[in-house]
């Protein structure tokens, strides 16, 4: 396995470009199984882990696919599979939007159940819920989820959970209602970037949605879909993160491809705190004063501040004057990060699903383990900032969504770089 050196009190300055989103690829390549014919997919990071998971899922089902850096041909006419074994599941959690377009087009699917994660519990009670409401039968068995259908049909589908609507959930039943008899209305339906961008390549392959962007979503079933290209939206977690990294090294960075209409929770907290946010043509420009302010973040769904960047925002009020409240309203336990900031000198207390955080003067270089994506991010962040010499171990995490990051931070003035572990 690889590991990731630092040495920090560099400041960040020039520019970066953010790829495609994984969230919006993962499901989007799960909805070319809907049709027979092929598609394209553009602006696509194909070296990522998750995104390689996935073509090897479809690989598995008999589907062809073609791809290079940044284009996926995808062509599934006369695939046979219906099944996603745990052995792709179990490392990414995504593979269950399967269910969806397998029961709707092949009239069955057997998804592996996704099981525990780091970050806390995230039951699939509502994709259940929204499946067998449109007519899917559905058993759970030996770690499986087994469904079938002869036909699947147009129904009312409410899918709030208690924690706010689900990105998943949303896109499984709605690739499924596609190709379902009757018209399926989907309430509190997750509006997120990731979704329009999904409901966007769906109707460019024929189907029928109304409401796109909405906590509502209208589908009015068609008997076929047909192949489409299209090209993936920019990834806003991706842009997010490089916002901070700017931030947490007063730095002065311009993100191209990233856009303010996805990012505007995010925006509004960097202002709050100090930081001079520009829009610019193809981009955003951060640039920061030495000295921040406090603020207070709770991350909610779309549009709200989201939780792929909670751990990010704790990593620049770690060192930010003054007391935040970072509260986690998604996923109450995603704070596995926090430990090892600890290591590295950050003045964090827990208390349920708020970290309180006492801003340092500086952190120092510490080893740490990354422990999940976004918290491989926040180490590396805190870790451009820290005196001395960082190393973070278990990168294999930070690869699922961040395409070659070490060499993009490089880029811009940081020192780090790339080593076996021993």
């Amino acid at each position: 396995m690889d590991k990731l050196i630092i040495v920090g009190e560099k400041k960040l300055k020039g520019t970066v470009s953010v790829k495609g989103a994984k969230n919006s690829v993962l499901p989007i390549l799960a909805a070319t199984l809907l049709s027979e014919e092929p598609s394209t997919l553009k602006n696509v990071p194909c070296s990522l882990r998750d995104i390689q998971t996935m073509m090897r899922i479809l690989k598995s089902l008999g589907v062809s696919i073609e791809a290079d850096s940044d284009t996926i041909r995808v062509t599934p006419k006369g695939y046979e599979g219906w099944e996603a074994p745990y052995k792709f599941v179990s490392t990414m959690r995504a593979s269950v939007c399967l269910l969806g377009p397998l029961l709707a087009k092949q009239k069955r699917a057997r998804v592996s159940l996704p099981g525990g994660c780091v970050i806390g519990p995230r039951p699939i009670d509502l994709h259940l819920k929204g499946i067998r409401a449109i007519g899917g039968e559905i058993t759970l068995a030996h770690g499986y989820i087994h469904a079938k259908a002869k036909v699947l049909h147009g129904t009312h589908v409410y899918l709030g959970g208690s924690f706010g609507s689900s990105v998943l959930a949303t896109a499984n039943v709605l690739m499924a209602a596609t190709l379902a008899k009757g018209t399926t209305i989907i309430e509190d339906a997750s509006c997120e970037p990731e979704v329009v961008d999904l409901a966007q390549f769906l109707t460019k392959m024929g189907a029928k949605i109304q409401g796109i962007g909405s906590k509502v979503l209208e589908v009015e079933g068609v008997r076929s879909l047909h192949g489409a290209e299209h090209a993936i939206i920019s990834d806003r977690i991706e842009a997010g993160t490089y916002l901070f990294a700017g931030a947490i090294t007063r730095g002065d960075i311009t993100v191209r491809h990233a856009r303010t209409d996805h990012l505007g929770a995010v925006i509004d907290k960097l202002r709050e705190a100090g930081v001079q946010i520009t829009e610019e043509k193809g981009g955003i420009r951060v640039q920061t004063p030495k000295s921040l302010r406090p603020i207070d973040v709770t991350t909610l769904p779309y549009p709200g501040f989201p939780t792929d960047l909670q751990a990010q925002a704790t990593a620049l009020m770690s060192v930010t004057d003054g007391i935040s409240i970072i509260t986690e309203k998604i996923y109450p336990d995603r704070f596995m990060h926090v430990s090892e900031m600890a290591r590295m000198g950050a003045q964090i207390v827990l208390e349920g699903p708020s970290a309180i955080v006492k801003g340092v003067r500086r952190l120092s270089g510490a080893p740490v383990m990354a422990s999940d994506l976004r918290a491989s991010a926040a180490l590396i962040l805190a870790g451009l900032v820290a005196k001395g010499k960082t190393e973070v171990a278990r990168i294999y995490h930070l690869e699922r969504g961040y395409e070659k990051m070490e060499a993009r931070l490089a880029s811009l003035g940081a020192e780090i770089w790339r080593e076996k572990e021993k």
